[in-house]
């Protein structure tokens, strides 16, 4: 059998090849072969390593987290209170009305009570309609009893529409009727009424309203002490005291509608006088500054930007020529050697709220940033 062999290499081949070898592995492109494959390695290790972060970051964070003592964690805020009932408007306004059917009713009245409070449809009423009637009719009290219950006092002024008769003196005596007395204070008080009401949503968003009983009668809201203000004691208005024309000047324009507001304001604000005109003159009759104790003497206008607040009372004569008492608290600033009105204040300043530093000199009043508009 013939025996087949494969023909050496001629030795430029073997030569050649050699050559080939060793420039595939001396070469550039070996390397870069190399460098792609651990371009590659590093990709998919990094990818593992992206992988084992996210599926481990949340326990080592819960370590973390219950490695740290109790006494460091941040402490858990609690859960944010319901929102407080609406409605306490509708409540109040419906609580006057009912009041207001309530005062007038009288036998055959159940009907119109029932749309307030539906029991009242079995009420016993006695007495004719509208035998009595209320007058200035206002909530003095609003309270809330419960999340959707209101619970609302409304003042009352009652009306007899027929009068009963005075029950007469004993003969012989010239003493007043204890009675006759008692009759005449009762008609002129005021009453006070507390009537429950509960409010729920009603059909198109809009919010209901039941009253829960009938009105009942109670006593007058305790009267409170008066803060502290931060005014002297009232005294007289000196016509020469500048402040004294300052204020009588403006007020005078304000109320009587003789000449402009603009001459008498301090700049930035902005004050329209009262219309339609109520009063024909006025008189300003005393004066109470801020931190003055009384008795200072009176002397010129401070330096520019000082700021002072003081109360005025005034008498105003109407248009009917009768004399009224009224009371204004003002903020006054020094501007070119004058005073000028800053603002017309809603209420006198309080002590309480706005604490003087110190008492200072009348002349100077006390610094105060910024203009005040009303």
């Amino acid at each position: 059998m013939k025996e087949l062999r494969r023909r050496p290499p001629e030795p430029e081949q073997v030569q050649g090849e050699w050559a080939e070898e060793e420039r595939v592995d001396e070469g550039p492109g070996e390397l870069a072969g190399w460098s792609t494959g651990a371009r590659a390695n590093t990709s998919a290790l990094i990818r593992y390593g992206l992988w084992a972060l996210l599926v481990l970051g949340p326990l080592l964070g819960l370590a973390a987290y219950l490695s740290v003592p109790a006494a460091t964690r941040p402490a858990s805020h609690p859960a944010a209170p319901a929102a407080p009932a609406t409605g306490s408007q509708g409540a109040s306004g419906f609580a006057q009305m009912f009041v207001a059917v309530f005062l007038s009713a009288g036998e055959g009245d159940q009907d119109k009570l029932a749309s307030y409070y539906p029991p009242a449809a079995g009420l016993r009423l006695e007495g004719t309609s509208q035998r009595r009637t209320g007058e200035q009719l206002t909530v003095v009290r609003l309270r809330q009893t419960d999340r959707d219950v209101w619970s609302v006092t409304v003042a009352a002024r009652i009306v007899s529409t027929h009068p009963a008769p005075s029950p007469s003196s004993p003969a012989g005596e010239g003493r007043p009727d204890p009675k006759a007395d008692a009759a005449a204070a009762a008609a002129d008080a005021v009453h006070y009424f507390q009537v429950p009401v509960a409010t729920a949503p009603a059909p198109g968003g809009a919010t209901g309203y039941v009253a829960l009983a009938m009105p009942a009668e109670v006593t007058a809201p305790a009267r409170i002490t008066p803060p502290s203000l931060v005014y002297g004691p009232l005294r007289p208005a000196l016509p020469s005291d500048p402040r004294t024309q300052a204020v009588t000047q403006f007020l005078t324009a304000y109320l009587t509608g003789t000449g402009g507001l603009d001459r008498y304001l301090a700049p930035g604000t902005q004050l329209t006088a009262v219309s339609p005109v109520p009063y024909t003159e006025l008189a300003v009759d005393q004066l109470a500054i801020e931190g003055e104790s009384g008795g200072e003497p009176v002397a010129g206008v401070p330096a520019d930007g000082t700021r002072l607040r003081l109360l005025v009372q005034l008498r105003a004569r109407g248009q009917d020529g009768i004399r009224v008492p009224l009371t204004y608290a003002l903020t006054l600033s020094a501007r070119a050697g004058r005073w000028e009105i800053a603002s017309l204040d809603g209420a006198p300043a309080s002590a309480r709220i706005q604490p003087t530093a110190s008492a200072p000199a009348p002349t100077t009043g006390t610094p105060l940033p910024g203009p005040t508009r009303s």
